[in-house]
């Protein structure tokens, strides 16, 4: 399950660190300290959390950006039988429902608490997963 720094988790939710790091501390939001004065939310919990309380992230993807509808967010389920899988994704106020082959989300390792961005364009959309830094790294 992916974790994410309070400054990421704080980017998704559209709030400050501030507000993420009281969230932590109220225990809304679970977190753990690896060590190193950093602290790791779980993907999962702030994927509820986003459900509940949405609000607009901006898109860290790296991926071309022809399309003119992106919607970042985090999966909110993922439902897979046989061939296809249903994903679900929280996009600030916005659920968005992709059905695409299970291959697929199991090739981009798509499970709750996972950053997704899901691309449209006409009537498809595309879903991708952004490279993020690892636990530790700083974002360019």
């Amino acid at each position: 399950m992916p974790d994410y720094r309070v400054r990421h988790a704080a980017d998704l939710l559209g709030v400050s660190t501030d507000t993420v790091r009281r969230l932590v501390d109220a225990g809304t939001l679970p977190a753990r300290s690896p060590g190193g004065g950093v602290t790791m939310i779980d993907g999962a919990a702030l994927a509820r959390f986003a459900r509940e309380h949405s609000a607009s992230a901006q898109d860290p993807s790296t991926v071309g950006r022809s399309a003119r509808n992106r919607f970042v967010g985090l999966v909110t389920g993922v439902k897979t039988d046989g061939v296809m899988a249903q994903v679900e994704i929280q996009s600030g106020p916005h659920t968005v429902v992709s059905l695409i082959s299970a291959d697929s989300a199991g090739e981009l390792g798509l499970e709750p608490g996972s950053l997704a961005v899901a691309v449209v364009k006409s009537t498809n959309v595309i879903l991708e997963t952004p490279t993020m830094p690892a636990a530790g790294e700083e974002q360019a």
